[in-house]
């Protein structure tokens, strides 16, 4: 679970369902993860993306817990930070640029 986000719901509704709703801090958009959820083959996804709020502290966070992962690459829309979930699917971290000087702290490119 990227650093800072809840744990909201942890739901088992049979032996074939279980649910996990996770929540970034201040956040109304959740993901469900579980099983039992999609017929989709577990491992098949790659690079599920999150926004985070500092990559430095979540690469920190998920080196701590003993997460597999990405030193902090550095692109030109954001840092970012990779890991795989234990499942083999493929997570994209990304702490956006600061725009917000060109775009009047609305956070949107003023060049796109």
């Amino acid at each position: 679970m990227p650093s800072g986000s809840s744990n909201r719901h942890d739901q088992t509704v049979s032996d074939e369902v279980r649910f996990v709703q996770l929540t970034p801090p201040g956040s109304a958009c959740s993901i469900a993860i579980g099983r039992g959820l999609t017929r989709m083959e577990p491992g098949s996804l790659d690079n599920l993306q999150m926004v985070i709020s500092d990559a430095d502290a979540t690469h920190a966070d998920l080196v701590a817990r003993g997460v597999t992962v990405s030193e902090v690459d550095e692109l030109a829309w954001g840092r970012f930070v990779f890991f795989a979930d234990p499942d083999g699917n493929g997570w994209a971290l990304q702490e956006l640029p600061d725009w917000s000087a060109g775009a009047g702290g609305d956070g949107v490119n003023p060049e796109a």
